[in-house]
């Protein structure tokens, strides 16, 4: 385990509400601060930490791999940041892009012509993690002379599917 500052603050807040919890319990200050120096890393570990990552959306960031992207669509959204940031798949031809990327899920739809746009594919990121994360993340790749010219990440409200 790495020890770094955030650990240790967090650990000192968990020490002092540790401490003025059982202080309310028993008047022996010794037997306090022994209880509380044992009881702290087992409530931080098994209560603190996972209730913090339940309402933070902190996710592990990874490099493009088309042979994840297509296994595990659902995490597409760890690798889709680092693609942008270092330009993976600007240039590249609708063709490469299908080979990397599979094919395209949905066009976007162009209110001018009534209908698709064949030069903007979209494809799922899945549904980062969070508590209170009700959106699923999408991206955009925009061709222009048949070579990708931009990506656009965005959310959409999550929808469920309900026999009626």
């Amino acid at each position: 385990m790495i020890i770094t500052p955030l650990l240790v603050i967090f650990m000192i807040i968990v020490f002092v509400l540790l401490y003025l919890f059982l202080k309310t319990v028993d008047k022996r200050e010794w037997l306090i601060v022994l209880i509380s120096l044992i009881m702290t890393p087992l409530v931080y570990f098994y209560m603190f930490y996972p209730f913090l990552n339940i309402i933070s959306n902190y996710h592990h960031q990874k490099y493009f791999d088309a042979e994840a992207w297509s296994e595990k669509p659902a995490l597409r959204y760890e690798m889709i940041d680092s693609t942008i940031d270092t330009d993976t798949l600007k240039g590249k031809s609708k063709t490469e892009i299908e080979t990397l990327l599979g094919k395209a899920e949905w066009l976007t739809w162009d209110d001018a012509k009534k209908s698709h746009d064949d030069n903007k594919w979209n494809y799922g990121l899945g549904i980062e993690p969070g508590a209170f994360n009700d959106e699923k993340g999408n991206v955009e790749i925009t061709f222009i002379n048949n070579k990708v010219e931009a990506l656009r990440t965005y959310n959409e409200p999550l929808t469920f599917d309900t026999d009626e």
